[in-house]
């Protein structure tokens, strides 16, 4: 009986949309204010990091696995796991004759160069010296005190996740840009349905910040699914520190379901040709009953939400790509 009362409540997540069509939709360029989207940025850059930089997912990084390597920052990073799972990292260049790291091997948990053997099991050793590391479940992070220049901190700025058993997944992309024009692509949500027609329609922003206590927009969108079927949502944008910017669905289907958004420089400050690397998890949570399938199916679901990620930043990147540009020539607005 109670469970056919269940089945009898059951509502289905999917709307179908009556909206207008892309061209026909209300501009929102007067909307996207310059100024607006600038003291949004000034404010997450003014955020502390503690000098933690996203390294990539922390899936990637494997006990039993090889070494990862990673570039941030110009500066050359080794991760690994030891046997127990512990998560290593240092500079990536060997301190005897300078061999990469990312190519040698582990054993046992230890970290052997492939040039001449030296053994580094994660503390200083021979002049190399460790690197602070932190796994939240998600991501990676590595601390670079030399490269953020900020008082340092314990632990990076992890934004909240659902509590409720989730399906994550990790998309990791690059562009010719820095960290600033990623995170203002972010902090601009105006564009959603104009440039992602494929992916969001009928946005509206319905709050935008008001100042440092309040400083989220909040957002009406309906994510589409397949032509005019939509899942209509709330979510809210935030920029908990300099490099990242978090939407959180706060009512409709998924909510607290996150999409954090992480800006990690590839290149060292002030390159003339500067890259940096978007890292963006998606930890996505449902009350329905059937979430519990999708999480059982969830290595089947990572590569397609890595796919429909990678569509967006395909885009996002030559939005971020095309404001430095601007910005680097002194052509951009405003």
């Amino acid at each position: 009986m109670g469970d056919r009362a269940d089945k009898a409540r059951w509502t289905s997540p999917l709307r179908r949309r009556s909206g207008p069509k892309w061209a026909e939709q209300v501009p929102t360029w007067r909307a996207a204010r310059p100024g607006l989207i600038a003291d949004a940025l000034k404010r997450a850059s003014a955020r502390p990091s503690g000098n933690w930089f996203v390294a990539g997912a922390s899936r990637d990084v494997r006990p039993g696995g090889g070494p990862r390597g990673r570039t941030i920052g110009g500066v050359e990073v080794v991760l690994w796991r030891s046997d127990s799972g512990e998560l290593r990292a240092g500079p990536g260049a060997c301190p005897h004759l300078g061999a990469p790291l990312k190519d040698s091997r582990v054993v046992c948990g230890t970290l052997v160069c492939h040039w001449h053997g030296l053994a580094l099991d994660g503390s200083p050793t021979a002049g190399w010296q460790p690197f602070p590391v932190h796994d939240d479940g998600v991501l990676v992070w590595v601390r670079l005190d030399a490269l953020g220049g900020e008082e340092p901190s314990e632990r990076p700025v992890i934004p909240p996740r659902p509590e409720a058993p989730a399906v994550d997944s990790v998309y990791t992309g690059a562009g010719r840009c820095e960290p600033q024009d990623v995170v203002a692509n972010r902090l601009d949500p105006w564009h959603g349905s104009w440039f992602h027609p494929y992916s969001f329609v009928d946005l509206e922003v319905v709050r935008e910040p008001e100042g440092e206590e309040d400083d989220a927009f909040v957002v009406d969108v309906s994510f589409r699914v397949a032509g005019r079927l939509v899942v209509p949502v709330r979510a809210e944008f935030t920029a908990p520190e300099p490099r990242t910017v978090v939407m959180r669905i706060t009512d409709g289907e998924g909510a607290s379901s996150v999409v954090e958004t992480h800006a990690t420089p590839l290149t060292r400050p002030g390159d003339g040709r500067p890259r940096t690397a978007v890292v963006e998890a998606v930890v996505a949570t449902s009350e329905r009953r059937g979430f519990a399938l999708a999480r059982a199916a969830a290595p089947a679901l990572r590569p397609l939400m890595r796919h429909t990620a990678g569509r967006l930043w395909r885009d996002d990147l030559a939005y971020a790509e095309r404001r430095w540009e601007l910005r680097s020539t002194g052509r951009f607005p405003g």
